[in-house]
């Protein structure tokens, strides 16, 4: 994902330009970039692994009307933004419309929040603690282990995802190895969001919008937005089988692009 990142002023030595390239961990979604593109995502382009592994998973799909219309609904572009909108800017005198999350009843596999109820907003609020969960591990095994305990057979894997990526990018710009570093702080605040759409009541494609805050010699702050399809199974949300959805615009919260691109604040009940 290439973009300009803005540094917070201080006496340390400035990044180079490729660290804060870095940034953006959920690049594979906008671009994804994941988580988003997902992130992206979001942080969506995808390597020629990940196509192939996306295009296996279509195939097993079963063939229905319902599988249909959660890939087209997935895979139906979402609006654009400029890239200079992922950076803090001006906040927006407007009042935001608002959306409600219901909160976390426990913790489920890799200490990710969980038990939110079978609702969109209950989908959109386990994305949240996914990928808050994924990215502030500040490693490639943080992030794998996510993954692996919240996808569906089919969805993207701990080679795959756009989450892993986007990590490694970030570690490797900053110099260092997929365990991270203590020196190393990850910071994920999900501050808008939307839900794309549902097909029935156990599918949904919704998207997190969040304010990612990076420091190792400095500290980085960029808008990251991630699309996930998610599926509600075994009494949980998880992150459904097929190709990642195409990735919604990251924009720093709070500013009339975030407006403008759909998005509304989000609340915790």
């Amino acid at each position: 994902m290439r973009r300009r990142y803005e540094d917070q002023p201080d006496a340390s030595p400035k990044w180079s330009p490729a660290r804060l390239l870095a940034v953006a961990v959920l690049s594979a979604l906008v671009a994804l970039a994941v988580l988003a593109g997902v992130v992206l995502a979001v942080v969506a382009a995808l390597t020629g692994d990940e196509a192939s592994a996306s295009a296996a998973g279509r195939e097993v799909a079963p063939p229905s009307a319902t599988v249909s219309r959660q890939n087209a609904l997935a895979a139906a572009p979402m609006p654009t933004a400029d890239p200079d909108d992922a950076l803090p800017g001006p906040v927006s005198t407007r009042a935001p419309a608002l959306l409600e999350l219901p909160r976390a009843t426990g913790i489920g596999p890799a200490d990710v929040p969980t038990g939110f109820p079978r609702t969109p907003e209950g989908a959109l609020a386990q994305l949240a603690a996914l990928d808050v969960t994924a990215m502030e591990s500040g490693s490639i095994d943080g992030v794998r282990r996510v993954i692996t305990g919240w996808a569906a057979p089919g969805g993207p894997t701990a080679r795959t995802w756009s989450g892993v990526h986007g990590m490694a990018r970030l570690l490797s710009a900053a110099g260092l190895s997929g365990a991270g570093s203590p020196q190393l702080a990850v910071v994920v605040r999900p501050v808008t969001g939307l839900v794309k759409g549902t097909v029935g009541p156990d599918f949904a494609v919704v998207c997190v919008n969040s304010e990612l805050t990076v420091t190792v010699e400095r500290t980085a702050r960029i808008a990251v937005a991630d699309c996930q399809r998610m599926a509600w199974t075994g009494g949980r949300w998880v992150i459904g089988p097929g190709a990642e959805p195409a990735p919604a615009p990251s924009v720093w919260p709070g500013t009339d692009a975030a407006t403008a691109a759909g998005y509304r604040e989000l609340r915790h009940g």
